[in-house]
């Protein structure tokens, strides 16, 4: 996860741009016109739909984007473009054609249910101007991407001339290029890295119908054999994600909840391409997008995943490593504000933490449990030398932060250098402040920037001075 933290994969992504409208009001008559409802629209949202949503979900990654799609030379169609500027989306590869209907598809909602949707769109083929301004746009600026994505929603933008030509181009520059496939003929996405085909749709594209792993894998080969793929895959909803090259191998998912499946194929394919952007193996990417989806279906509505909430899944099933859980100060304080606004509880608190002892333990454990996430901020070596002597720390600041974060009770940890915390409490603001019981009736640094202050209790003849007075006495306990 720390080399996707540093990445920022440049990603091409081609395909059927739309605008997502939503209307949304109460409804308490029925029209005296028809027999209708009556909706009394109070507000309207719109958000990237088709393979914009598959930008959106790059986009929460940390990915730059770039687009490359057929637009109408209409209202929504400079609606998109501007909706692309507004999240740092690339958009020179929106190529207008004259008499397409920019697609917007509108939902009108009552009382949280959607009654109606209505479509403006076209869908029939883009226009051979259109296909040749596309792929030439795709060789101009191939050498300064990642990874391609086509993302085929059926509305005429992946036409064979278009996935045929940014396939080949992408090939000749060494290139992979990600399909989510539309239609029961894949024949047309050939030489692709791999494609993103569900179960059902990897059925009705194969013939075969998939009810075991013999099926599964006869199914894989015979899409990598059809499509010539470097890679087949097929996704698996709730069982997680299969692929084969030169063997098959399933990777299970575990969703804790599921609320709507909406957008979860977008998910899967953009987090596959950043994955693999960052150098990444098939073999660790798929894993990623399994939890990146696991993560997207427990939202409601077409929604998108960040690296922090992978992260923070991964936490939970307890399959994160350490080193995922010490923070840079600017990642700590933009991860308390988020936990925050998730109206999490947020606890903090700090210390030199030498030898870790059963001291600290129950310490840690009693601070976690007065909220929902805790961050303890570690004395560097500089700042320990200040407070205990030359001789001290006895462990070194990646060693102590390593064996804090290992803990269940400690969320994350992060190092600071100040002779006090004062700095990083104040940006942290922690709804908590937690410090030992010898603060009784002293001034505590930073309280002023936490929600309420609690005092814990030492366990007695337990700390790190003990500890060593007992190494240099060669006593026991």
């Amino acid at each position: 996860m720390k080399a996707l933290h540093n990445a920022h994969p440049h990603i091409l992504v081609i395909g059927d741009l739309m605008i997502d409208h939503y209307l949304w009001g109460g409804c308490e008559r029925i029209s005296p016109e028809a027999p209708v409802q009556v909706v009394d629209i109070s507000r309207e949202t719109t958000v990237l739909g088709g393979a914009g949503n598959v930008i959106n979900n790059l986009v929460a990654l940390g990915a730059k984007v770039s687009v490359a799609g057929v637009i109408g030379d209409d209202e929504n169609g400079e609606e998109l473009r501007s909706m692309l500027g507004a999240i740092g989306v690339n958009s020179d590869g929106l190529i207008r054609q004259l008499e397409r209907k920019t697609s917007k598809k509108s939902r009108i909602i009552a009382s949280n249910q959607q009654i109606l949707r209505y479509d403006k769109e076209s869908k029939d083929a883009i226009d051979k101007a259109s296909e040749r301004s596309i792929v030439s746009f795709v060789i101009d600026v191939i050498d300064t991407c990642d990874i391609i994505i086509l993302s085929d929603y059926g509305k005429g933008v992946i036409t064979d001339a278009v996935a045929g030509g940014v396939i080949a181009a992408a090939k000749a520059a060494g290139k992979k290029v990600l399909v989510d496939p539309k239609g029961k003929d894949y024949r047309k996405y050939r030489g692709a890295y791999l494609l993103t085909p569900n179960k059902k749709e990897a059925s009705e594209a194969t013939g075969i119908v998939i009810n075991d792993e013999k099926s599964l894998q006869k199914a894989l080969l015979s899409l990598k054999e059809t499509c010539a793929l470097e890679c087949s895959m097929i996704t698996l909803s709730e069982d997680g994600i299969a692929i084969y090259d030169q063997s098959m191998r399933l990777f299970p998912t575990v969703a804790k909840e599921v609320y709507d499946v909406t957008g979860a194929g977008d998910t899967v394919i953009a987090s596959l391409s950043y994955a693999l952007s960052a150098g990444l193996s098939i073999d660790e990417a798929a894993p990623f997008a399994n939890h990146a989806a696991a993560v997207v279906v427990g939202k409601i509505g077409s929604a998108t995943v960040t690296l922090a909430e992978i992260e923070a899944y991964e936490s939970s099933l307890h399959q994160s490593t350490s080193e995922m859980h010490i923070k840079t100060k600017e990642e700590i304080f933009a991860l308390a504000d988020r936990l925050k606004k998730e109206g999490k509880k947020v606890v903090f608190t700090n210390g030199c933490f030498d030898i870790l002892h059963v001291g600290h333990v129950k310490y840690l454990q009693e601070a976690k449990s007065y909220g929902d996430v805790l961050i303890v901020g570690v004395n560097s070596d500089s700042s320990v030398r200040e407070l205990k002597g030359p001789t001290r720390p006895v462990n070194p600041q990646e060693d102590r932060a390593y064996i804090l974060a290992a803990l269940e009770s400690v969320d994350y940890v992060v190092v600071f250098s100040e002779e006090t915390p004062h700095e990083l409490i104040k940006n942290i603001s922690p709804d908590i402040l937690v410090k030992g019981g010898d603060y009784e009736g002293k001034s505590v640094v930073g309280a002023e920037f936490a929600g309420e202050l609690r005092l814990v209790q030492f366990v007695d003849g337990k700390s790190t001075t003990a500890t060593i007075t007992r190494i240099n006495k060669g006593t026991t306990c």
